[in-house]
């Protein structure tokens, strides 16, 4: 191997160490909610604690990219997840695992940020788009993380150790991939921890970006609950939706540098919308298992390439760093992940669980739209 393909082997080490981490504490959720005989209300409330501590570190996490290097963070980071999930195992009461969960959650987006820098170097090191392959990696860790999950309850095996196992695997694979991370040069003309107006540019990738994650965590969310009210399919077969989108997001993402490199991002960006939009009417006019679970796949397909096309059009801003320019397009597009799921239910409240599947469908013709119009914007994105 080159060195550059031994780079690249690393930080895709790296990117599946933080989607193991993130689905092993995932995978024992329900434990965490009989061990200490928490309600569904309380058991959210809980898992507010993530999303709370990836907001607060979105500011932090640019800056200190900024400051010291994607390399610093990312092993800060690496080491700080080593700590922090087996803490949320042994810790003894609720007053010490909620400040757990919300730093393991500012731990989440430290690293989400620093390995997607560090991803723009490598990429820039290459000449092609390969943002992609290192997403489907951290999807491909999910799977893996839940598959371990499941081995270790079907073994009745505590959490606080079933962490531990994965805190070793974490420290090994951080140990053989740390000394091929790239060591930036500083760009004291960029950013810095000031905050300035977006330019164009973010504010239009970050609009992409927010309906691409107001769509993902839709249907995290509600693929099934769909399935279970309105596709009415057996209770066995209940999670088929979300499996079969998330399979398509993860293999997406493999292909999608690909399709990247062939077609041009904006290219992949219109096609991205127009999957969702489609996948999801097939899914509101045909609501049958068969057609339900090709329009899921559609979505994950249409899903996969959002978020690494988006990043990497960002990380080429000319007024801030690419740590800055990517905590300011994660900070647009958290917030679709946050207030999507909300208002599906409210809609769905007020008419149907169909009509609000509409909303999302509405969300990626809106990508389509904001990556056709006004090119001028994306400078040297325009093909």
């Amino acid at each position: 191997m080159t060195i550059l393909q031994k780079r690249r082997a690393a930080l895709g080490s790296l990117f599946f160490l933080a989607g193991l981490c993130f689905a092993s504490w995932a995978s024992r959720i329900p434990d965490v909610q009989s061990k200490f005989d928490l309600s569904e209300s309380q058991l959210g409330t809980l898992l507010l604690g993530l999303p709370i501590g990836s907001l607060a570190a979105l500011p932090l996490a640019g800056w200190a990219v900024h400051r010291f290097g994607s390399r610093i963070v990312i092993i800060l980071g690496a080491l700080g997840y080593m700590i922090f999930l087996p803490l949320i195992g042994f810790s003894s009461t609720l007053w010490i695992l909620v400040p757990v969960v919300i730093v393991f959650g500012m731990i989440g987006n430290m690293m989400n940020i620093s390995l997607n820098t560090q991803a723009l170097a490598v990429e820039d090191m290459y000449g092609r788009s390969i943002l992609g392959s290192f997403h489907g990696l951290w999807s491909l860790a999910g799977f893996s993380g839940a598959g371990i999950g499941a081995v270790m309850i079907y073994l009745d095996v505590l959490p606080r150790f079933h962490y531990l196992v994965i805190s070793v695997i974490a420290l090994l694979i951080l140990m053989i991939s740390y000394s091929f991370l790239v060591k930036e040069e500083k760009d004291q003309d960029r950013g810095g921890f000031v905050m300035k107006k977006p330019d164009a540019l973010l504010l239009r990738i970050g609009g992409i970006a927010f309906l691409g994650m107001l769509s993902e965590g839709c249907m995290f969310d509600w693929s099934g609950v769909y399935f279970k009210k309105v596709v009415e399919i057996e209770a066995g077969l209940v999670a088929l939706g979300y499996v079969s989108f998330m399979g398509a997001m993860a293999s997406g993402r493999f292909l999608a540098d690909r399709l990247t490199n062939k077609f041009g991002k904006l290219y992949i960006l219109r096609l991205s919308g127009v999957l969702i939009f489609v996948g999801l009417l097939i899914s509101v006019i045909l609501p049958t298992p068969v057609y339900a679970t090709v329009g899921f796949l559609l979505v994950g397909f249409g899903v996969a390439a959002i978020i690494p096309v988006s990043y990497s059009v960002a990380g080429r801003s000319k007024l801030y760093s690419p740590g800055i320019a990517l905590a300011i397009v994660s900070t647009i597009s958290f917030f679709g992940f946050l207030t999507g799921p909300p208002l599906i239910g409210f809609i769905a409240d007020l008419l149907s669980l169909q009509a609000s599947f509409i909303l999302i469908a509405v969300a990626g013709l809106g990508i389509t739209l904001l990556s056709s119009i006004r090119l001028e914007v994306f400078e040297n994105e325009q093909n």
